[in-house]
């Protein structure tokens, strides 16, 4: 088995090595020993480090990563999970179209003012009521001291 102090995982990961001390401290790779002062891993942590990058991208947090790795073994990944990502993606990816498709309108818009325009509006409108995915929040309220 091939080791690899954590300067050569850095160099061929591309994950910086504050970062794998941070995942080795979180539990998601582990060193298998030092060789000086610097930490030592296994080749195959190349391979998890993938793995990690590919939940950080589909927006899986760290822990719910760390749930689906094994201590020893391959990772364990539910299937009901992974479809469940995949919705949550796609209302994204329609809230998202929709913004997108709302400020092409709002830069193109003929009306003297975008709050004249009815598109414009509506689309103020579903930001307000949280269509868009985000919601108008309600300021604090002030204590009566």
């Amino acid at each position: 088995m091939k080791e690899l102090d954590i300067a050569e995982v850095a160099q061929r990961s591309g994950v910086p090595a504050s970062t794998l001390r941070y995942y080795e401290e979180k539990g998601l790779i582990a060193s298998i020993g030092r060789h000086g002062l610097r930490r030592v891993f296994a080749a195959g942590v190349l391979e998890r480090l993938a793995l990690i990058a590919l939940g950080r991208a589909a927006g899986y947090r760290l822990d719910e990563i760390a749930s689906m790795f094994a201590p020893d073994g391959p990772p364990r990944i539910d299937r009901e999970q992974l479809r469940a990502k995949a919705d949550e993606l796609d209302r994204t990816i329609r809230q998202l179209s929709a913004m997108r498709d709302g400020l092409r309108h709002a830069a193109a818009c003929k009306a003297p003012s975008h709050m004249e325009c009815p598109t414009f509006r509506r689309i103020v409108q579903a930001a307000a009521t949280g269509a868009l995915g985000t919601r108008m929040r309600k300021p604090p309220q002030r204590s009566r001291d």
